[in-house]
């Protein structure tokens, strides 16, 4: 009876924009489950009972089942049913986002832990970066953040002076750089990077890692008009984070 209820919910909360059905049926699904009205580990309806509620295909609902399995959205037991993954907490890999916001979305609490604040003579990797020229004076920053007090970024950032004049006045123990950058500079272009690497030594004390725990690293520039404004270098633990993006063809 409950899984029959649950189907009539997403019926209800099917869009009818003109999307393919079985992106819509995926749609109203990942809404269920962000909004928590399906909860990790809730079985959800079964095939059959999909297909008289929501009045379309099997082989439609099949796919939208399949690919929300691979999406790391749903765990289907062959014989038992398909239940609601336990998500892993998730950063945007196609846009440009505040990670406090982001944890705060999830109902979570952010803090971070400010390591260096400083500016310095630009290496010559650094400055090809941020177009500026090797030794020309930059601001450094390492920050460490923290969701619900569990370590789930490095982030290590380089800015041009010229863009955020006033970034070391700034309390990054409670503001994000992000927060200052984009009142300071906004941002109107940017890039993203991404590799699986293994942490350093201090990195895995930082980020309290097992050894060799495989880790995300996000490389990340943006820029205000023609100047770059920051390069950031931003380290996740794999077993804590995924990497989330999407788009429309």
């Amino acid at each position: 009876m409950a899984e029959l209820q649950s189907a009539a919910q997403l019926s209800a909360i099917m869009s009818d924009t003109p999307a393919p059905i079985y992106q819509r049926v995926k749609q109203a699904i990942i809404q269920q489950i962000r909004s928590g009205t399906w909860t990790p580990h809730q079985r959800i309806p079964s095939e059959s009972e999909l297909v008289a509620e929501l009045n379309v295909s099997r082989m439609t609902i099949n796919r939208a089942l399949r690919e929300l399995t691979s999406e790391g959205y749903l765990l289907r037991m062959q014989g038992v049913g398909t239940f609601v993954a336990e998500l892993k907490p998730q950063t945007a890999m196609l846009e440009v986002r505040n990670i406090a916001d982001e944890i705060a979305a999830r109902g979570h609490r952010h803090s971070s832990r400010l390591l260096e604040l400083n500016a310095r003579p630009a290496t010559g990797e650094e400055a090809l970066s941020l177009g500026i020229q090797p030794g020309q004076r930059l601001f450094h920053s390492m920050i460490v953040h923290y969701e619900n007090d569990i370590a789930v970024q490095l982030e290590d950032r380089c800015v041009n002076p010229l863009t955020a004049p006033d970034y070391l006045q700034q309390d990054f123990n409670h503001i994000t750089p992000y927060f200052y950058l984009t009142q300071a500079a906004p941002l109107t272009a940017g890039e993203h990077r991404v590799e699986a690497v293994c942490a350093s030594a201090l990195e895995r004390e930082l980020l309290q890692l097992a050894d060799n725990e495989p880790c995300l690293l996000i490389h990340r520039r943006t820029w205000f008009g023609k100047l770059v404004v920051t390069s950031a270098r931003l380290l996740y633990p794999g077993s804590r984070y995924q990497l989330f993006g999407s788009f429309i063809a």
